[in-house]
């Protein structure tokens, strides 16, 4: 009975429980971003040239730019006032303070660094309007200069940029982004060279983690550096676990939001090639408690731009254990930590008796109760726990004279 129900589960649950290997290339010298979704390796590619600043459109109470670090643009704060946008001039590059984004946070970008309290821009308590107040430059790798200023925020960013000819800021554009646009991505993406709105993500849902050049702080040598690696989705968690015995276990690990937990390090460079640390396991849990197991097994680097790993759902069931020789019952999460816990059970034949789940709190307290099928059969019952004190509980499965009590534990 034990079996037949953790392979219930299993299907219920959609379980893989089988390891995959996964090929994709960034492309040689790293000319991709590719995004991957570990619930059935859907890649999508976007060229990583193909923008240079992103707005953060998921809320409108959210403000957040970022630039796109991963092809060697350096934003500088150069002038406070937006008033000095006009006398922005490329040779006091020296006087400029150069700004980055956040590798721990995608909404923390280079823009939201500048010396404003918006980093931008400042709060209008009458209008509620973000207004801009710190002039950029952003420098990129072939030597070109765009000044940039984001104007105002309010649902929407207006920004105005120019570009240096060598002697003279030219073609002075003014451009809006509104929060509407792409409903389903978190950010929206412009391209001040093309002057041109492009799609550089799939949706929020659609996508665990990104490949792609990013800029981290390195210490030492105490430096700001350009690494290729892997940023997660914002709404997964990831825990790191050395697994050098072997395989592991995706419970009692420490789950962390900042989206370089992966990030590049899990390789390193041999002087001829890159090593993979494939004792190195990631677990990658999505809002919905699937935990996904990742292990990277190849790295060419920039002359293919091609990595290799294994993935494998390992989402955590607890152990299933038998009520009578009709009845077994199982429970998951556990931890639960997004308010809700799922009672799977099943009855092998028609069971007269009544059965019965109860949740009692550490002090006694009965908090829930409620009668469940038994009809034969595999079954599952979701049950609200949002109200919940975060802490240790009790649940008891009873049909007819037996039960059993497994310990649940709220976060």
């Amino acid at each position: 009975m034990k079996r037949i129900l953790l392979s219930a589960i299993l299907v219920a649950t959609s379980i893989i429980n089988a390891q995959e290997t996964v090929q994709v290339s960034m492309g040689a010298g790293y000319v991709n971003e590719v995004y991957m979704d570990l619930s059935d390796q859907t890649e999508n590619s976007y060229t990583a040239e193909s923008w240079d600043v992103a707005f953060l459109r998921d809320n409108p109470q959210n403000i957040g730019i970022r630039v796109n670090d991963g092809v060697g643009i350096t934003v500088f704060e150069a002038a406070n006032n937006a008033a000095a946008f006009d006398a922005i001039d490329v040779a006091n590059e020296g006087a400029w303070t150069p700004l980055y984004n956040d590798d721990t946070n995608w909404d923390n970008g280079a823009f939201m660094q500048g010396s404003a309290t918006y980093g931008w821009g400042e709060y209008n308590p009458v209008s509620h309007v973000v207004e801009g107040t710190i002039v950029f430059v952003l420098k990129y790798a072939d030597g070109t200069y765009i000044k940039f200023i984001n104007e105002s925020y309010l649902g929407a960013y207006t920004f105005k940029f120019a570009t240096w000819d060598g002697s003279t800021w030219i073609n002075e554009t003014t451009q809006t982004v509104e929060n509407t646009s792409n409903p389903e991505t978190r950010y929206n993406y412009f391209s001040l060279k093309n002057n041109e709105v492009v799609i550089a993500e799939p949706a929020i849902d659609a996508w665990d983690f990104v490949f792609r050049k990013y800029t981290t702080f390195l210490n030492p040598p105490g430096e700001y550096y350009t690494v290729t690696g892997v940023l997660h989705n914002p709404n997964v968690t990831v825990a790191q676990n050395d697994e050098t015995t072997g395989g592991g276990n995706p419970n009692g690990l420490d789950y962390l939001e900042e989206i370089n937990t992966i990030g590049y390090d899990w390789k390193s460079f041999n002087g001829s090639g890159y090593t993979v640390n494939s004792d190195m396991a990631f677990y990658v849990k999505r809002n919905d408690n699937t935990v996904y197991r990742v292990v990277f097994t190849e790295f060419e680097g920039s002359s293919s731009g091609n990595i290799a790993y294994t993935v494998e759902d390992v989402s955590s069931i607890l152990d299933v254990e038998t009520v009578t020789n009709v009845v077994s019952f199982g429970m998951y999460p556990n931890p639960s930590s997004n308010g809700q816990v799922t009672i799977v059970y099943e009855n092998g034949a028609l069971v007269s008796e009544n059965s019965v789940v109860t949740i009692h709190a550490i002090t006694g307290a009965k908090v829930y109760t409620s009668a469940v099928k038994s009809t034969s059969g595999f079954f599952n019952k979701t049950i609200d726990v949002s109200a919940f004190k975060s802490g240790v509980y009790l649940v008891t499965f009873k049909s007819g004279a037996a039960s059993i009590s497994k310990k649940l534990i709220l976060n």
